[in-house]
């Protein structure tokens, strides 16, 4: 493949995975498909894109409330800086445990720089889980408060094609 007709795919291969990975049991050769190409050619492809660190990951979106969880809870830790990494990776190592991160504190306001997101089925069962981390990491005298979510906004992954014109329309890629 040539330079242009490569940029070209991976511009559409990108819009196409960017709008979320097909639940099928072979979802490149689906994607494939859509693009005209080898099932091959998109696993290159992505992986060409991955060693660059254009996309350093793929995830899964959960609709948790479909799944019955009503309680969300963002655990914000007031953390040692010195003791970030090692606090992150106990809290982070749980199941119930879907995202943990830091992020710069912003004082006087806010204190806080470790955030962890807990789904529950109810509040009490966000705050046991919470507990649950105080022990078992020993995270007794870490000041750390539970937010809880009022709204559940639209939950999607990132997007990175405009949707007015697909990227990848008129191309022809052989494989």
């Amino acid at each position: 493949m040539d330079m242009i007709k490569d940029s070209a795919f991976e511009k559409a291969l990108i819009g196409i995975i960017s709008e979320g990975i097909p639940l099928v049991s072979r979802p490149y050769a689906t994607i494939a498909a859509q693009l005209g190409c080898s099932e091959a050619m998109v696993i290159e492809g992505i992986e060409r894109i991955m060693a660059r660190g254009d996309i350093k990951r793929f995830g899964v979106v959960v609709r948790h409330r479909k799944l019955g969880y009503r309680a969300n809870g963002m655990v914000v830790w007031d953390i040692p800086d010195a003791r970030v990494t090692e606090l992150g990776h106990c809290i982070g190592q749980y199941s119930f445990v879907t995202l943990c991160y830091q992020r710069p504190r912003r004082l006087p306001e806010w204190r806080y720089n470790l955030f962890s997101m807990i789904h529950g089925h109810d509040r009490d069962a966000v705050v046991e889980q919470v507990g649950f981390i105080v022990e078992q990491c020993g995270l007794h005298d870490i000041e750390h408060e539970i937010l809880f979510s009022k709204r559940c906004f639209k939950q999607r992954g990132a997007s990175y094609a405009q949707k007015s014109q697909p990227e990848h329309a008129g191309i022809a890629v052989n494989g």
